[in-house]
């Protein structure tokens, strides 16, 4: 079988395969002058998010959804991973869940028929412990009304099933009868309860077969020393299963999503056991996904970098700063070339010294193109290559269009991929003004379960036989409406896949990214300042180049720099019209008390929040 090319992050299509070797993604070495390069397919965010696939059921249906189902739609950009590895283990992890699914259905099954409905019995707690989740929601802390009625549900079914647990085992050991002191004959199960008095043992008042018959609804059953041993076997080989479940999980994880295995992509199972449609999608997520043509969707046209973060937009008069002398004419390009030479200087190592192990050692620093997908028939019709692209450079640089748009694109990718600083630069002029926008987004690291499923996989391996009989017990009442829902989630994704007719449809931007659905609410405190120091020396850089540009042009530059300054102590943060905080006069003052993933570049790192806004000129043009 022919293994899909991986192409190297971030640049065009035409790129070596996979390293056929296991590349640690880790390793760094003393001696070492830079960062170690990883290859997207390799890094360890997209290790993670591989790993999350079998880790979170949800976060797997949204990378199917969106990646599997929604045929249409054009991969959003994948900064630092390969969204086509993540896809594979996805449907891998979905296709062992539904295995086991159907297996535990079964068994469910089977155990109705041999313990003649008593296992029915069961299922009552089942449902009460399944709605009481279901009814408390997912969030860490939910309202009143929700956990009151919560906590009395997944109560009653606890104590429901203790007690349906110990009158089975008690049947089955036949010490009801002994302790009622009637003659039992094993054709029974006995009497359990009290008398009219509530004291003592008396006329029974229940019995265990009484609820058997209510809930399994046949009316009789014959409840047997022998049916009950039954039923305890069918419930321990259900405990069984799911231990089973759980340790293929952990082998998964300390396998081939081990750090030593998972850059060896040759090798991967998760691309070895799919279908001829599987390969054509992956070949496509791997043609889009690392390309300098940029297919957006119109509602989110940054989707996959991140989270905007003080985006800059400030407009300069350009005035001669010598009125002796006509200044020279100034175009996109020329205050592009400027500041490109002034950011790629930061990859440079320090003069003396031990050599630099600084992320920016690693900065990326290309060109790219917006253009929208609506309009294309089929994904496959997008332009693509490097004559498109040169042609999309050359004809939009200057033109400032509204729905094709150049950026100069500065891409950091720090703590092994997993925060990944994207700053988005462009200028234009029109009318003697120079506008420059900067767009800068921040990538948080992958989730905290994510990045804690090695420790969770060595604890379920090297767990003793206690621990783990005592988790899969308690997950046996709900293993099967558990399985129900597995098998009727893929069997609505299969009717989706058969009847939605995506394959045929108009092409569509990405709607979301399985980076972005995969990262973290916030970083460390130590991201948090790592993001903030690559931001605001990207950002030095291109107003550095951008006034360069102007003095070399014989413009003024008195105007620029003072907006800059305003802009380094937060006079200036447009991130989105709604929602935004705007401060226009010369004693105006504004701030937000919202909170983003990371520290702005004007705000302090420590704090992680945004600086208050002070206004001096209208600089929102």
């Amino acid at each position: 079988m022919t293994v899909p090319s991986v192409p190297q992050q971030p640049t065009g299509p035409d790129h070596p395969q996979p390293p056929p070797g296991p590349v640690t993604p880790t390793a760094v070495s003393p001696t070492a002058v830079g960062p170690t390069v990883v290859a997207p397919h390799a890094s360890e965010a997209g290790r993670l998010l591989c790993a999350g696939t079998y880790l979170d059921s949800r976060y797997r249906d949204r990378v199917i959804e969106e990646l599997w189902l929604n045929e249409q739609r054009v991969s959003a950009p994948s900064l630092g991973f390969d969204a086509a590895r993540v896809l594979a283990h996805a449907l891998r992890a979905r296709r062992v869940e539904l295995a086991w699914a159907l297996g535990i259905t079964a068994l469910w099954g089977v155990g109705m028929l041999i313990t003649q409905g008593m296992l029915a019995v069961f299922l009552f707690p089942s449902l009460l412990l399944a709605l009481a989740a279901r009814l408390r929601g997912e969030g860490r802390t939910a309202p009143l009304y929700r956990r009151i009625p919560a906590f009395v549900m997944r109560w009653w079914g606890r104590v429901f099933l203790a007690v349906l647990g110990v009158t089975t085992l008690g049947v089955a050991l036949g010490s009801w009868d002994e302790e009622s002191g009637s003659d039992y004959d094993g054709s029974g199960y006995g009497e359990f309860g009290y008398g009219d008095s509530g004291y003592g043992y008396g006329e029974p008042s229940f019995e265990f077969g009484d609820v058997t018959d209510l809930l399994s609804g046949t009316g009789q059953v014959s409840g047997t020393t022998a049916q009950a041993w039954l039923l305890i076997l069918v419930l321990v080989a259900l405990a069984l299963c799911a231990a089973a479940q759980r340790g293929q999980f952990a082998r998964a994880v300390a396998g081939e999503l081990s750090p030593g295995r998972f850059p060896d992509a040759a090798t991967d199972p998760a691309e070895l056991q799919q279908g001829a449609r599987f390969q054509r999608l992956m070949g496509r997520i791997r043609r889009e996904q690392h390309q300098n043509v940029v297919m957006y969707n119109v509602a989110q046209p940054f989707c996959g970098a991140g989270t905007p973060v003080d985006t800059w937009i400030l407009a300069v008069e350009l005035r001669p700063a010598d009125r002796t002398r006509k200044p020279e004419p100034i175009s996109n390009r020329v205050v592009l070339d400027r500041v490109r030479p002034l950011l790629e200087e930061l990859r440079r190592p320090p003069h003396g010294g031990r050599p630099s192990r600084d992320r920016l050692r690693g900065l990326e620093v290309d060109e790219c193109v917006f253009l929208p997908a609506e309009g294309l028939r089929h994904r496959d019709d997008a332009p693509y290559g490097d004559a498109p692209l040169a042609e999309h450079i050359d004809g939009s640089v200057e033109e400032g269009a509204e729905r094709r748009r150049h950026f100069l694109r500065i891409r950091v990718g720090g703590w092994e991929e997993e925060l990944v600083v994207t700053v988005f630069v462009r200028v234009h002029t029109q009318g003697k003004v120079l506008m420059l926008e900067v767009a800068p987004h921040v990538l948080a690291p992958v989730r905290k379960d994510f990045q804690d499923v090695d420790r969770a996989a060595h604890r379920l391996l090297s767990a003793n036989l206690l621990a783990k009989a005592a988790w899969a017990v308690a997950r046996v009442p709900s293993s099967l409406v558990r399985s129900l829902i597995v098998v009727g989630k893929y069997l609505a994704d299969s009717w989706t896949l058969a009847t939605a007719g995506n394959a045929a449809a108009l092409a569509e931007g990405p709607s979301l990214s399985v980076r972005e659905l995969g990262a973290a609410v916030d970083g460390s405190l130590f991201q948090r300042m790592d993001a903030a120091r690559y931001l605001k020396a990207v950002q030095d850089r291109i107003a550095d180049g951008v006034r360069q540009a102007l003095a070399d042009g014989g413009y003024q530059t008195d105007e620029f720099v003072q907006q800059i300054v305003n802009v380094s102590n937060g006079g200036v943060h447009i991130d989105s019209v709604e929602g935004s905080t705007f401060a226009v006069g010369e004693h105006a003052t504004a701030s937000s008390t919202s909170t983003g993933p990371v520290a702005s570049a004007g705000a302090p790192a420590a704090s992680g929040g945004k600086a208050p806004q002070k206004g001096s000129t209208s600089h929102e043009q």
